[in-house]
């Protein structure tokens, strides 16, 4: 296993993707809603809260009013945020934590009548929090200076680094400094990584909606890399360990969380305290998820609200 020095990111997630493939046949992900990770029958999210009140918050009233929460999520993002095409279950280590934020409002994540999830390509994060589309989002969301000019996050929940999914046959691109004028990198619209490609790199790019369509374009042979958070990249490299592979070592960090309304303190200090809180139940989500190798994650601590 590679070191890295993101305790709960790029390597844990390798072991733990690895394993996770090769004991669920191909579809990696986490457990069932409600299966597993609590003590008895609760669910690795925690038991449901009731009278559950935050004053001074738009985005509670908002949901309190609708009767549901909607959840902005990926579906396209093994072990972190995936849709089976066979079950129909999401799984992932975000699913199961937007699953504990809508617990801890005192919704069941087990009822599609109050928690809905809807998939959102990473270009319209920032405008369908604005637009009051979803109440929050929980998807490998980079937290960022620009984006809080727009938005506010909850968290970090989550370390990693960006990283380079290659063909595994491809011995040129070791690294990111090994990327060239010929080389041809693809990622999202609208995502960290292809910014960061752009600035640091001479390569190339090309931008899709979705790390997935990426893949196949590597697959096929029409892209020479793929760039996104490396926990991202390893699910895609778990699943075809024959085809493709991790190029080099992590070249930044990181920092995942809970993309929330602007100005909404009182729903982002609520987020923050059930994370700050919460410590055994992030530790079940992990292990579900990632944990199959037996390697430990370290939960990061919540930056403060300002």
């Amino acid at each position: 296993m590679r070191k890295t020095r993101f305790l709960a990111g790029a390597s844990i997630v390798a072991a733990g993707l690895l394993a996770l493939t090769a004991c669920n046949s191909g579809t990696p992900g986490s457990t069932e809603p409600g299966a597993g990770g609590g003590a008895g029958d609760e669910p690795v999210y925690g038991a449901v809260a009731s009278d559950v009140t935050i004053e001074g918050s738009p985005t509670f009233d908002k949901i309190t009013s609708a009767g549901k929460i909607v959840v902005g999520v990926k579906e396209d993002q093994p072990g972190l945020g995936y849709l089976d095409p066979v079950s129909g279950e999401r799984k992932g280590f975000d699913v199961d934590v937007a699953r504990w934020i809508a617990a801890s409002l005192g919704f069941d994540p087990a009822d599609s009548s109050k928690v809905e999830y809807k998939a959102i390509a990473s270009a319209n994060r920032e405008q369908a929090i604005i637009n009051g589309d979803i109440d929050y989002y929980v998807g490998t969301y980079s937290i960022t200076d620009k984006r809080k000019e727009q938005i506010a996050f909850a968290g970090p929940y989550f370390l990693t680094g960006q990283g380079l999914l290659v063909a595994a046959d491809n011995d040129t691109i070791t690294g990111k400094d090994s990327l060239t004028a010929e080389t041809t990198v693809c990622s999202v619209t609208g995502s960290t990584p292809i910014q960061r490609i752009r600035e640091q790199t001479p390569a190339q790019v090309v931008e899709f909606d979705t790390y997935s369509q990426c893949v196949e374009k590597l697959k096929n042979g029409e892209v020479d890399a793929v760039t996104t958070d490396e926990a991202i990249l390893l699910g895609y490299a778990a699943q075809d360990p024959e085809n493709l592979k991790i190029a080099g070592e992590p070249f930044s960090e990181e920092r995942y969380g809970v993309g929330l309304a602007k100005g909404d303190t009182a729903f982002q200090e609520f987020v923050n305290t059930m994370f700050t809180d919460g410590g055994s139940t992030w530790q079940a989500i992990f292990e579900a998820n990632l944990g199959a190798s037996g390697v430990s994650g370290e939960q990061p601590a919540v930056d403060p609200v300002s």
